[in-house]
């Protein structure tokens, strides 16, 4: 039953990854009507909102935007920093969003902040931890339990990130529509690629559920 699971998981994120992909691809060559870039909706959406000590840079790879609250730095992939596409415009004011959530002391965003430095830890160890709990479980189970535990600490990480990234998007389509940088044909665009984005970090967290799931069972088993 847990393969069954892993696999339809695992199919689940690939179709999202695909579609993603796809909608990005396909708005971003419909033409923001406002004519702006990525970089210029980001630089915007931050000064609107009180926020002058954030920097919008350009990042290598494709989907690789991010915000860094510890540099304050927007970073728009290459696809976005430059384009100007609905597509681009969602990206740059979704990343600014996180902005405007650090700027307010956004609970959920400041809980995750506080997580990065736990969760690093724990991700380079888990794997050996879980792996060598398994195999001295009949003679030392503890060690599989703090495996679970270490574990349990990125799940946990996965499931307070999507408050972040759904609120994120709800403020930039609400910037986005407050503007007029988008309007009544693009605007639906903007709210689907956005929500497909948001697709992904659901999948991620119940992908991350099933296998702390799995490994529970394996500990009560044995």
């Amino acid at each position: 039953m847990n393969w069954i699971l892993f696999i339809g998981i695992m199919v689940l994120g690939l179709i999202v990854q695909g579609v993603l992909q796809s909608k990005f691809g396909k708005y971003s060559k419909v033409p923001l009507p406002s004519g702006m870039s990525g970089a210029e909706v980001a630089q915007k959406m931050l000064h609107d909102n009180g926020i002058y000590d954030v920097k919008v840079v350009p990042a290598q790879g494709m989907l690789t935007d991010h915000y860094n609250p510890a540099t304050k730095t927007v970073a728009l992939s290459e696809g976005v920093y430059s384009s100007r596409s609905v597509a681009a415009a969602a990206v740059a004011a979704h990343e600014c969003g996180h902005a405007v959530q650090h700027a307010m002391g956004y609970a959920p965003l400041k809980m995750r902040s506080a997580l990065v430095p736990v969760v690093s830890f724990a991700s380079n160890i888990v794997q050996w931890v879980l792996l060598i709990g398994i195999i001295v479980f009949s003679s030392f189970p503890q060690l599989l339990w703090i495996g679970i535990g270490l574990f349990a600490l990125t799940t946990l990480f996965s499931f307070v990130t999507l408050p972040v990234e759904i609120n994120a998007s709800q403020r930039a389509i609400a910037w986005l529509d407050n503007t007029g940088i988008t309007d009544y044909e693009t605007r639906p665009m903007a709210v689907d690629a956005l929500r497909w984005a948001a697709y992904t970090y659901v999948v991620a967290a119940l992908g991350s559920l099933a296998t702390l799931l799995y490994y529970i069972g394996i500990a009560r088993r044995d």
